[in-house]
C-alpha cells in the first residue's frame, strides 16, 4: 500500500477512535458516546488549520523527527495540553496546588469548569497573541512572492521589508489592550500576551538559527537534533494555542473531564493523521493558496480570541467554521486558477 494511502494513514487513529467509543460506552452509555463524538468533531474542526501549518513545518524535519512527532507529541497533546496544561493555568489563576486542582477536575468537574472560565483570560491573551503573531509574520515575509488575496498580501510583503516590524506590530496590539482592556485584566493581558509574542517569536528564531548552522554549505538539508527540537517544541506550543479554546468550550457540552481528554484526545490523533496525509499527499504543492487561507484562518482564530477579552463571543459554531471556511476557499481558488491555467495552455 503506498504510504500516502487514506487507508494506511488513518487506520491507527480509526482503531483506537472505535476501542475509545466502546470504552465510553460501557462506562456512560449511548448518551455519552454521543458527546465523545462531538468532542473529537470539535477538536477537528477547530484544528484542521493547524494541520496545515503541522505539515508544512514538519516537511522541513527529517523522518525520527516525524515519528516523535506522532509518538511523544501525541502523549504531549493528549494527556499535557488537553489535561495537565489546564490544571496548570487554573492553579495558576486560582492559588490552589496542582493535587487539589487535579482533584477538583476529578470529583468535582462542575466547579473545575468554573474555574476553568474564569481563568479563560490567561489563555485567550496568550492563545490570540501568539496565532495573531503565527499568522502575520507569514503574510510580512518580503521574500513571498504568491499571494492569494493580492492586494491585502501584497501591501503586507512590502511592508515586511521594515525590520522587527513584526515585533513592533506586535507589542502595538498589546500595548493597545493593555489601554483599552477592562482594569482587572490589564496585568494579564501585558504578562500573557508579551508570553506569546516572545515564545513564537523565540522558538521561530531558533528553529531557523539552528537549522542554518547545521546546514551550513550543504543542499536542502532535512531539520534534525537542535533545529528539528526547537520545530518540534514550536509545534507542540501551536498545538496548545489551538486546543485551550476548545477545551473551555468542550465545558458547554460536558463537565466529565476525562470524557473532555478522550474526546478531545481522539481529535488531536485525527488531526495528526490529518497532518502526515497532508505531508505525504504532497497536498500544500497540489493546491497552491492552501496555506495561504491556513493562516487566514489562524489570524481570524487569534482574533476571535482577543475579542473575547473584551467579552465578544461568537457561537462555537460559528468559530469552528471560520477555519473550513478560509481553507475551502483557498483549496476552490486553487483549483479554478489551475483549471484556466490548463485551458490557456492548450
Amino acid at each position: 500500500m503506498h504510504p500516502a494511502h487514506p487507508l494506511r494513514i488513518f487506520a491507527v487513529s480509526g482503531i483506537l477512535s472505535l476501542l475509545l467509543g466502546v470504552i465510553v460506552v460501557a462506562y456512560g452509555g449511548i448518551g455519552a458516546l454521543w458527546l465523545f463524538i462531538v468532542l473529537a468533531i470539535l477538536e477537528v474542526t477547530f484544528s484542521f488549520d493547524n494541520a496545515v501549518i503541522n505539515s508544512r513545518i514538519l516537511a522541513r524535519m527529517s523522518d525520527l523527527w516525524v515519528k516523535l512527532f506522532l509518538t511523544v507529541g501525541i502523549f504531549i497533546a493528549v494527556f499535557v495540553v488537553r489535561f495537565a496544561l489546564p490544571i496548570i493555568v487554573v492553579q495558576f489563576a486560582t492559588g490552589l496546588a496542582f493535587g487539589d486542582v487535579v482533584n477538583l477536575a476529578l470529583n468535582n468537574p462542575d466547579r473545575y469548569g468554573e474555574e476553568l472560565h474564569h481563568a479563560a483570560p490567561v489563555i485567550e491573551a496568550f492563545g490570540g497573541t501568539f496565532l495573531l503573531m503565527l499568522g502575520i509574520s507569514y503574510f510580512l515575509d518580503h521574500d513571498k512572492v504568491v499571494h492569494w488575496l493580492r492586494p491585502v498580501e501584497k501591501q503586507l510583503a512590502r511592508a515586511g521589508r521594515i525590520r522587527f516590524i513584526k515585533l513592533m506590530f506586535m507589542t502595538a496590539v498589546v500595548g493597545f489592550m493593555y489601554l483599552t482592556i477592562d482594569p482587572d485584566l490589564k496585568n494579564i493581558v501585558l504578562f500573557s500576551g508579551s508570553l506569546g509574542i516572545l515564545l513564537q517569536f523565540g522558538l521561530h528564531s531558533l528553529s531557523v538559527f539552528f537549522e542554518k548552522t547545521v546546514n551550513k554549505g550543504k543542499s536542502a538539508t532535512k531539520q534534525v537534533g537542535l533545529a528539528a527540537f526547537a520545530s518540534f517544541m514550536y509545534l507542540e506550543v501551536l498545538d496548545a494555542s489551538f486546543s485551550f479554546d476548545g477545551v473551555i468550550g468542550a465545558f458547554a457540552i460536558t463537565t466529565s473531564v476525562l470524557l473532555i481528554v478522550a474526546g478531545l484526545g481522539v481529535g488531536a490523533l485525527w488531526v495528526r493523521s490529518m497532518t502526515i496525509y497532508l505531508l505525504r499527499a504532497g497536498t500544500l504543492a497540489k493546491y497552491r493558496y492552501l496555506e495561504h487561507g491556513a493562516h487566514w484562518a489562524i489570524l481570524a482564530l487569534g482574533l476571535v480570541m482577543l475579542a473575547k477579552l473584551y467579552h465578544l463571543e461568537l457561537p462555537e459554531v460559528v468559530t469552528g467554521s471560520l477555519g473550513l471556511v478560509f481553507i475551502m476557499t483557498a483549496v476552490g481558488t486553487s483549483i479554478l486558477e489551475k483549471n484556466s491555467m490548463r485551458k490557456n495552455n492548450h
